[in-house]
């Protein structure tokens, strides 16, 4: 039968009858939940949630971190041919508030006491009618999602004719964009968007039921993780939910993945942590020699080769399994997607042994445009567009899609879709272009560009991406759009920037005291200086600006995927960049 919902996908997990589906953590060990076990939950699920009103083309928010839950209330809902609106944890009452009402959700599902609270403190401005609590909550105000998973049956001919009523065209989720520019908008995926998605999104990769096994941690509510986990179970992945960040670390050892879906931000994380560690001799050294050896061999590495050589296989008992080792030794498949990784940072990975397989895409496609596959990768590019995905390249640069997986429009916003849209092609608001294999390469947001007082254009994602490289950088943000030339904001990598500062005897008693000390200065210039050097003279970035500020989303300044808000950086630092502008004479960095 051909898959058209993703009701059809939900069906077709349970009917793979698998032991391990999903991997849940309690207080002990990691517990397996069966095809079977994630069915009954599901049912249970859907039966309370029909009994209460919840019809087709209503909306069941979704406020939770990753957890089994989380997957549960999906499928639960989309069963009932519901539409699903997941919410970032991270987001305040009043975020939470906007999308509710905006949304019109009848429903919302909460996992701990604090997610509730939060929804509780500003739910007369909503429509809701229930909420649901994932955890074992003492409250009037919630009713409790246990009991009603273990009410599911084994079978339900009812739940399962209402589900096969759900057709391709039909709204299946609303997801709100994270909003780089501060805008969120909510876009309309149906369920042939995203099946159309899951089902040729991982073409080319051997990924068989029952042999690999997966960590679920960026947030569901991200359309790249749920479409993944979604993507991952019906190629008979078994999925294991880690719903903290912080707890990554331990579960990557306990879990051992086989495949590892992660963000550029993750990456680049690992990357640090790796450079920090080989410091001081003879660390160092050794450390470079295998790079040096790598370097050799990547090209077999981007072809999916393991090198057999003598001088590999030390280099790789004694760096490069160190670093595999921290992902539990056992990754097969690592994949990126959500933010462009970087073409430096994906060849220090082809150094070590790894080839990360760098995908493209936006919410509103569902998302996956374009993949490195396993015999179709080219680094520096975001591989070949899907086979039922087409591309082209406006004549201004942008990429412009169309395909089964680009969305209906956006929720409630009919002129915003009909400006999404050019001719039928979906204007993805990104600047690219196609080689002659036909691999796509990424270069940067449109609206990031920045346009010089000189009419000269700077894509600053790469310079950021490269920047980024050195260990001692948390955050780097290029600016300088209608001005005479481009500068760079930094936030400092503060634990190593503070273990450089008292090994160089530089004493400080703040963050602001650290980074205005003219030797950390000249520190960052240098490496700024570095950078510049691979730069066209219209792009070398002639100011550093150093802030004592480390950048997250509580605060605004990233989004819930950790991607930059540069309008929200500019606002922040506006006086001190205008200050670096003012000046009247601009003296170039030292050329390190």
């Amino acid at each position: 039968m051909k898959l058209q919902t993703l009701n059809d996908i939900f069906f077709s997990i349970v009917e793979g009858k698998q032991e391990r589906v999903m991997l849940v953590r309690d207080a002990t060990q990691w517990v397996p939940i069966s095809s079977q076990e994630l069915y009954r939950d599901v049912a249970g699920t859907a039966r309370a949630l029909s009994q209460w009103g919840l019809t087709k083309g209503d909306r069941l928010a979704i406020l939770s971190e990753n957890r089994l839950e989380w997957a549960v209330a999906d499928f639960a809902s989309l069963l009932l041919g519901a539409v699903v609106v997941p919410i970032y944890s991270t987001l305040t009452a009043q975020q939470v508030a906007h999308i509710l009402c905006d949304s019109g959700a009848k429903v919302v599902v909460v996992s701990t006491e604090t997610q509730l609270e939060k929804v509780l403190s500003i739910r007369n401005q909503t429509a809701v009618e229930r909420v649901i609590v994932m955890d074992p909550v003492e409250t009037a105000a919630a009713a409790p999602m246990q009991p009603l998973m273990r009410e599911g049956l084994d079978r339900d001919g009812e739940l399962e004719s209402r589900a096969r009523t759900v057709v391709a065209d039909d709204l299946a989720s609303i997801i709100y964009t994270s909003g780089t520019t501060g805008s969120s908008k909510g876009v309309q995926l149906t369920h042939g968007n995203l099946t159309a998605n899951v089902l040729n999104s991982l073409e080319g990769f051997d990924i068989r039921p029952g042999k690999h096994i997966s960590i679920s941690f960026l947030p569901l509510s991200h359309v790249t993780a749920r479409h993944a986990d979604v993507a991952l179970l019906y190629r008979g992945v078994t999925l294991a939910y880690c719903p903290f960040i912080e707890q990554l670390p331990q579960a990557l050892l306990e879990v051992s993945p086989t495949i590892f879906v992660a963000v550029p931000r993750v990456y680049e994380k690992i990357y640090s942590q790796v450079e920090q560690k080989a410091k001081g001799f003879p660390k160092r050294s050794i450390y470079n020699w295998a790079l040096s050896v790598g370097r050799a061999y990547s090209p077999k590495i981007m072809t999916g080769e393991t090198p057999t050589s003598l001088s590999w296989k030390v280099a790789d008992k004694l760096i490069y399994s160190q670093v595999r080792a921290r992902m539990g030794g056992r990754v097969e498949i690592f994949v990126s997607g959500g933010a462009p990784l970087g073409k430096e940072l994906a060849a220090w990975y082809a150094s070590i042994g790894i080839r990360i397989h760098e995908g493209y895409g936006l919410t509103e496609t569902s998302p996956v445009i374009a993949i490195n596959a396993p015999r179709a990768h080219k680094i520096g590019t975001v591989g070949r567009p899907l086979s039922n995905v087409e591309v082209q390249i406006a004549d201004d640069g942008e990429i412009l899609v169309r395909g089964p997986s680009v969305f209906s429009g956006y929720w409630n916003r009919q002129e915003e879709t009909s400006n999404a849209f050019v001719n039928g092609w979906f204007k993805t608001g990104d600047i690219g272009n196609l080689d002659e294999k036909g691999f796509l390469s990424v270069t940067d947001r449109k609206k990031d560009l920045l346009k010089t007082s000189g009419g000269k254009f700077i894509a600053p994602q790469p310079i950021e991406n490269s920047i980024k490289l050195n260990s001692l950088i948390g955050a780097a943000v290029v600016l300088g759009d209608r001005r005479k030339f481009a500068v760079v904001i930094i936030s400092p990598c503060f634990p190593l920037l503070e273990d450089w500062a008292r090994a160089n005897h530089i004493s400080f008693s703040s963050r602001q005291e650290l980074i205005a000390h003219p030797k950390v200065k000249d520190l960052y210039e240098g490496i700024v200086a570095e950078v510049n050097r691979g730069l066209a003279r219209f792009e070398t970035l002639k100011k550093v600006l150093l802030v004592p500020d480390e950048f997250s989303a509580i605060d605004g300044i990233l989004t819930p995927t950790l991607k930059l808000r540069r309008k929200a950086i500019e606002e922040r630092y506006r006086k001190q960049i205008d200050d670096l502008y003012q000046e009247a004479e601009v003296p170039s960095l030292r050329s390190g």
